[in-house]
């Protein structure tokens, strides 16, 4: 496709210069009105060197509000990002609700260097495609609109401009190997683009190829680009409030025919005080020695705890985290989102929050609010939380495909027994903390969330992430039961 491309295009520095005066102007107040609806941006730039990224995005800055935006050059990971899935340190980098981010090379760097380089084998790269075909699709979903520019130069148009910029002492910095490199690879990286384009043009990401030889008309095509796209993501936004108003959105309805995942779950199960002492002893032993092993192996770990209220995931994860050494290992209590947080996609907190290699991150509660307590307090639209149970299941396995373990614990007690905890909550000092009125709200939705979990359960537990349900009502088998689930699942592993 890009041979075909159309290089001679022109536009004159007179026409440029009046077509701008509007441009600028639209471009301003598109700007204010995507801050004041919420609407993040992310525009992405990419294309072979010296095609003019850099003076595309200088000029597009010039009418943005700089407190309203933010570029970030992309570089070779650092080995602190290696250390983590490669789209990890793009997840940092989203914009909240209401800015823009742009991206001077992105996320496509890992499919370029995989393909030229030929350090991804052809599996890896459908894999790496794959998540970021998810990535983008997530963001589009949660309202971000995205648009990527391909910037196009010919062999010819690069190798001129390679020698003007060598030839400034001022600029030379910019052009070392790497640069003239990928000048004799360049129907390499011209194959590589189109490889990308075929597997990541869709419709709720597109790419733009913009033909770069004239400044003026490639400056031109990415704000009309840019214009259209505010324009038409501002209408739909417009259009969506309107039906709320005309239709007010009920609750959703849950289904009463259900897979019963809980109702086969035996919570008769117990363990003695003597055989529980010896156990926990010496799994928290071998925890501890698989904690070395998996630092040395470069392997990260995810431990995920969901359960129903007083089902005993602190006591679990205190026994589970007592005996490793500090420096390896993080707990994360999930409480509800700060402003922050909300200002971001969902699971943008924990995408932040992800070990890296060779690391334990605990999450006391997780993503799974949202197809939980979101699902059930109406915090989220019923197609909000039906398309996470897809989003969770790609979101973990970009952490599987990076190698990671991720073990899933649902804690499963019965009423009686979470009335028995909420009564000694009660009237235990030590634990008047642990209750609030929250809890016996909760309590009273059972059927709800009982529905949820079933619903959670069959729908995201997976080859790489597969639910474990552990029988709580004994809090010593549970608590046995996990350790050596999280034992063997790190054994199978190394």
């Amino acid at each position: 496709m890009l041979e075909m491309v159309d290089l001679t295009k022109k536009l004159s520095k007179a026409e440029f210069k009046k077509w701008m005066v509007d441009a600028d102007r639209k471009i301003n107040e598109l700007q204010r009105k995507m801050k004041d609806a919420g609407i993040p941006t992310v525009v992405v730039f990419e294309g072979l060197e010296a095609a003019g990224k850099g003076t595309c995005i200088n000029r597009l800055m010039l009418p943005l509000d700089p407190r309203g935006f933010k570029v970030h050059p992309i570089h070779p990971p650092k080995e602190d990002e290696l250390l983590r899935p490669f789209l990890f340190r793009f997840w940092c980098k989203l914009p909240a609700r209401g800015r823009v981010a742009i991206f001077d090379n992105s996320w496509y760097m890992k499919g370029l260097s995989g393909t030229i380089i030929g350090d991804s084998s052809k599996e890896c790269l459908s894999t790496i495609f794959s998540d970021i075909e998810a990535f983008e699709r997530q963001l589009a979903d949660d309202g971000v609109p995205i648009i990527k520019f391909w910037l196009h130069v010919s062999k010819k148009e690069q190798k001129k401009r390679f020698k003007t910029i060598l030839s400034d002492p001022a600029s030379s910095w910019k052009i070392g190997k790497p640069e003239l490199k990928q000048h004799k690879q360049y129907d390499e990286y011209l194959e590589a683009a189109e490889e990308i384009f075929q597997k990541t043009n869709t419709s709720f990401a597109p790419w733009v190829i913009v033909e770069g030889h004239n400044r003026e008309f490639a400056i031109q095509k990415i704000f009309s680009t840019l214009i259209n796209l505010w324009e038409q993501t501002l209408e739909k936004k417009s259009r969506e409030v309107s039906s709320k108003k005309a239709a007010s959105e009920k609750p959703s309805t849950l289904a009463a025919e259900n897979i019963t995942v809980l109702s086969a779950v035996d919570l008769t199960q117990t363990i003695s005080n003597e055989d529980y002492g010896k156990k926990l002893e010496k799994y928290k032993k071998r925890f501890r020695d698989l904690e070395h092993a998996l630092y040395l192996k470069r392997i990260p770990v995810i431990i995920a705890f969901e359960g129903c209220d007083a089902a005993g995931k602190g006591g679990a994860i205190k026994r589970l985290s007592e005996n490793l050494d500090p420096r390896g290992y993080e707990v994360i209590p999930i409480a509800a989102p700060t402003k922050e947080e909300l200002d971001h996609h969902y699971l943008w907190r924990f995408a932040t929050a992800l070990p890296k290699a060779g690391h334990i991150t605990i999450f006391d509660r997780t993503w799974y609010g949202r197809v939980l307590v979101e699902r059930i307090e109406g915090f989220c639209s019923e197609s909000a939380w039906q398309r996470a149970f897809r989003e969770i299941n790609e979101f973990e396995g970009h952490f599987t495909n990076f190698g990671g373990v991720l073990i899933k614990f649902w804690l499963q007690i019965d009423q009686d027994e979470q009335l028995k905890r909420f009564e000694d909550r009660k009237t235990i000092p030590w634990k008047t903390y642990k209750i609030t009125d929250e809890d016996w709200r909760n309590r009273e939705k059972w059927p709800q969330y009982e529905r949820a979990i079933n619903d959670m359960l069959v729908n995201c537990s997976t080859a790489s992430a597969p639910w474990t349900i552990v029988e709580a009502n004994d809090k010593h088998f549970a608590r046995i039961k996990i350790l050596k689930t999280v034992i063997e699942a790190i054994e199978s592993k190394l």
